[in-house]
């Protein structure tokens, strides 16, 4: 791992509708890390995700968000996903007409595109991977998650249970191969056995060319992905940061004992 880490935020304030929701956020992340972000219901924790992947919705007023050294803060959504990074969905919608295999060969091809050096907003034009190739890397991907080929015909999310959802979003964080990927509560609505397998690959993805930052109210899935660094998030700040040792003292204190800051570190 190098020195300075992938994903940089710098005393973050960000409003939405006039309000001020994040009051003053900063964290790093580098490849090979796992960090969990935790906190009660309301505390931000969604409104930071969206705001690290663009969404118009969450208006910065102050600080900054770098990634590999360049801030994104100016960049649409689908430019800060062709630098690499990635957003797991807590709520993943469905596309009915649209299938698992043609919608991530789209996405591919998206983000293997070079950024567009115009300002219209106009998706990047490249000759996109050959359909022989993506089905062999899509086979390949799906044997890594061990996942049935069958889902690949189905369409996107219409009919999928939580835990085939979610599968979904890791497939295609697989694909993708992000250099940090922010998964958004991804253990929500899921029972043990499918939280079970969307950690196995999870799991299987992890490794020194991929940094995760893991959203989540509960420790439940923190025993089956183990983070190096836990940060608690209250009000709109990072008010403590330890171990996975300090998941634990949550899951048995929970959140109210969480009042005053205190630095935040990352290494």
């Amino acid at each position: 791992m190098g020195n300075t880490p992938e994903l940089i935020v710098k005393d973050l304030h960000v409003s939405v509708e006039g309000k001020e929701i994040l009051k003053g956020l900063s964290l790093a992340v580098r490849k090979g890390e796992i960090h969990a972000l935790m906190g009660p219901n309301g505390s931000g924790k969604s409104t930071f995700a969206n705001t690290l992947m663009g969404h118009p919705r969450y208006a910065v007023t102050a600080g900054d968000i770098l990634f590999k050294g360049e801030s994104v803060l100016g960049m649409e959504a689908d430019e800060r996903s062709r630098r690499g990074l990635f957003m797991a969905f807590q709520y993943p919608v469905a596309i009915p007409g649209v299938t698992v295999a043609n919608f991530l060969r789209t996405a591919l091809n998206a983000r293997l595109a070079p950024a567009h050096d115009g300002t219209d907003g106009r998706v990047p034009q490249k000759k996109g991977i050959n359909p022989k190739e993506f089905r062999g890397l899509l086979r390949e991907r799906m044997g890594l998650l061990r996942m049935d080929e069958s889902f690949a015909g189905r369409y996107l999310n219409d009919g999928f249970s939580g835990g085939e959802k979610k599968r979904a979003e890791i497939l295609q964080m697989a694909l993708l191969k992000p250099e940090i990927a922010i998964m958004d509560e991804t253990d929500s609505g899921l029972d043990i056995d499918a939280l079970k397998v969307v950690a196995q690959g999870v799991n299987s993805l992890a490794g020194p060319e991929l940094g995760v930052l893991l959203i989540t109210h509960y420790n439940r899935i923190l025993n089956y992905i183990k983070p190096r660094f836990v940060h608690v998030m209250k009000d709109g700040r990072l008010q403590m940061s330890g171990g996975p040792e300090l998941a634990v003292e949550l899951e048995s204190k929970g959140y109210d004992w969480v009042r005053e800051p205190k630095e935040v570190e990352t290494r």
